[in-house]
């Protein structure tokens, strides 16, 4: 398929599709490909961002492509006030660009009514289904395609990941321009831009989600061994394979 015969969405991207673009982007900068995400997709392209360190410097190289872009923010009402503050000082550095704090539909007190007290502790994939991966299919409507801060060097289960991917579970895009970016790289990007970022980092918290879930990694471990600490739990799922009917 050529660029503009078509309109690219979930449903006309062939395999081929995916193949050609990811072969015409691998020796291109990840600014190179938000520009050119921006440039096919436009409006119909979304950032769900949780402002981590990759987060801050995705927002950053969007703003440079355009300034008014939307940005989603999953707000789950458990995340740390140093993460609100965080986006309190992005969204005075960046004032246009349109930053979405997508709340889930059941408070907390309505969920532990429903499902008890801390559900994140009994059942964890359903609290984040409830907190995150419902609201996040709910802003992603009317969108065609999700940018994602996704690194290969982060678990296994994101080492092949591309720059552009088919998601059945959102029935998306997905455009991850990070996919060969080391930790290093991220912080040195902040440090030469002199980006705001989560205070957390300096206190061994290299990934960051909702507080009662995320805790502090000792020297040497994995980055997200501080996420779901001691449950057979590394995703939230926004970003795994929806299950076959046969799994």
């Amino acid at each position: 398929m050529s660029e503009r015969k078509k309109t690219p969405s979930y449903d006309t991207f062939t395999k081929n599709d995916y193949q050609f673009f990811n072969d015409r982007l691998k020796h291109k900068k990840a600014e190179n490909v938000i520009d050119w995400a921006y440039g096919l997709f436009n409006d119909k392209l979304v950032y769900a961002c949780s402002f981590g360190a990759e987060g801050i410097v995705l927002t950053d190289m969007i703003a440079g492509v355009k300034k008014d872009a939307r940005i989603v923010f999953l707000d789950t009402h458990l995340h740390f006030k140093e993460t609100y503050e965080l986006i309190d000082k992005v969204k005075q550095r960046y004032p246009e660009l349109q930053i979405d704090m997508i709340e889930p539909e059941l408070s907390l007190e309505e969920q532990a009514s429903v499902h008890g007290e801390q559900l994140w502790k009994s059942k964890p994939d359903l609290c984040c289904d409830i907190r995150k991966n419902k609201p996040l299919k709910r802003a992603l409507k009317g969108s065609t395609a999700w940018l994602s801060g996704l690194r290969r060097d982060q678990s296994p289960s994101r080492a092949a990941t591309e720059f552009v991917n088919k998601d059945d579970k959102f029935a998306m895009i997905k455009i991850c321009p990070l996919i060969h970016w080391s930790w290093q790289d991220v912080w040195n990007y902040i440090h030469e831009k002199e980006l705001p970022y989560n205070s957390l980092h300096d206190r061994q918290f290299p990934s960051i989600g909702c507080e009662p879930c995320t805790f502090a990694v000792k020297e040497g471990e994995d980055h997200r061994a501080g996420r779901w600490a001691g449950l057979e739990k590394t995703e939230c799922g926004l970003h795994l394979k929806p299950l076959s009917k046969k799994e």
